[in-house]
């Protein structure tokens, strides 16, 4: 997870440097959009007062858009954001790394119950506990790793004064407090190591490796994602898409895996993806300090709904991607719809909130017509 205070004509100059370079036309034979259909009333209602009161509390959305059987039937941008502009996505990013972990797993490059320390060998530190050596995949899929707290921002500050710095040697150097599989702590740089992970067995970068299995079959143009010194996708974050990309993967989960006809994503993936696989806590406290907590303490809702494998469920009998700011793919497959959103607000769970109180209830009268 990465966090940015910043305005977005700083957010927008940014992208434009970080994702101008590559061919910017989808190949031939890919669909380059999703289907439009004309906007119900109810629903351009429902947004219009999303809209309002995103505004009335200084909440800074950037986009949203609506997908309900297939088609797009709302989309705006606002706070000048627009159409063609990669937004940074923050932990949206792990989703895409888990999409790319199922593949490869697929192709029978990994394995879930394989361990971190067999695929890392090199880096190991002189005393390897019990809990680093029984650290798997699966582990590092569903948050489950053993640390108990996330080392992400430690990690990015040594890597900005040390030009020897080795992400995977630091991720294995840390105390293993808890036995893997059994406490949930948000941990971006596990995500990490699943980049690096599915670039060693790969050959390819995780953004490389998406490329010709994921993002040219959905039409995504021209992905970005940035890299570590080493050229290793960050993989828990750093990616920057449009809406409509955000939209499109959203299609596909909830499609199952299937575009178009072929199945891309393997269906028995996106259902393990998209299931609790780990009870689940706030980003920055892990499980044992969440029932330590007291209970007069709010909690979100929607951050302990529990965690598939690297995507949050959600109330409402949802899941979703999401990134820090109010970044949102949000699947609802009661409604056969997704919603995509993208932000620059730390007030996610009212981010959230606006959906069920205003979309939600909008998606479900459309279902019932």
């Amino acid at each position: 997870m990465k966090t940015f205070s910043i305005t977005i004509a700083t957010l927008l100059a940014l992208i434009a440097g970080a994702c101008s370079s590559g061919n910017t036309t989808a190949d031939n034979g890919y669909a380059h959009a999703l289907e439009r259909a004309a906007t119900p009333e109810h629903i351009s209602a429902a947004a219009d007062s999303l809209w309002e009161q995103a505004s009335a509390d200084s909440m800074e959305i950037h986009s949203l858009m609506i997908v309900t059987a297939g088609k797009v039937i709302y989309e705006s941008w606002r706070n000048g954001a627009d159409a063609n502009t990669k937004h940074i996505l923050n932990s949206v990013s792990k989703t895409y790394t888990s999409i790319a972990a199922g593949l490869a797993i697929e192709e029978g490059k990994l394995s879930l119950d394989e361990k971190v320390v067999d695929i890392f060998p090199e880096y190991l530190p002189d005393t390897v506990s019990r809990n680093l050596a029984d650290m798997d995949v699966r582990d590092l899929l569903t948050m489950t790793c053993g640390h108990a707290t996330d080392h992400t921002y430690e990690m990015q500050r040594l890597a900005k004064t040390d030009t020897t710095f080795n992400w995977v040697k630091q991720f294995l150097s840390y105390p293993v407090e808890y036995r893997p599989g059994t406490i949930y702590c948000y941990n971006s740089v596990g995500t990490f190591m699943l980049s690096a992970i599915i670039q060693k067995r790969t050959g390819e970068t995780l953004l490389d490796y998406l490329r010709s299995r994921l993002f040219t079959p959905l039409g995504i143009e021209d992905p970005c994602w940035e890299t570590t010194k080493d050229g290793i996708c960050y993989g828990g974050w750093g990616l920057y898409l449009k809406t409509e990309d955000l939209a499109k993967t959203g299609q596909l989960l909830l499609q199952k895996g299937i575009w178009n006809g072929r199945q891309l994503i393997p269906a028995e993936w996106v259902s393990q993806m998209s299931r609790m696989q780990a009870e689940s806590a706030p980003a920055g406290i892990n499980l044992v300090q969440l029932a330590l907590k007291d209970s007069s303490i709010e909690i979100d809702p929607d951050w302990i709904q529990g965690y598939g494998y690297q995507m949050w469920m959600c109330r409402n009998n949802a899941f979703r991607a999401d990134g820090a700011r109010g970044q949102y793919i949000i699947v609802l497959p009661d409604q056969n719809s997704v919603v995509a959103m993208t932000a620059n607000t730390v007030r996610m769970q009212e981010e959230l909130d606006l959906v069920w109180k205003y979309i939600l209830p909008a998606l479900n009268k459309q279902n019932n017509k």
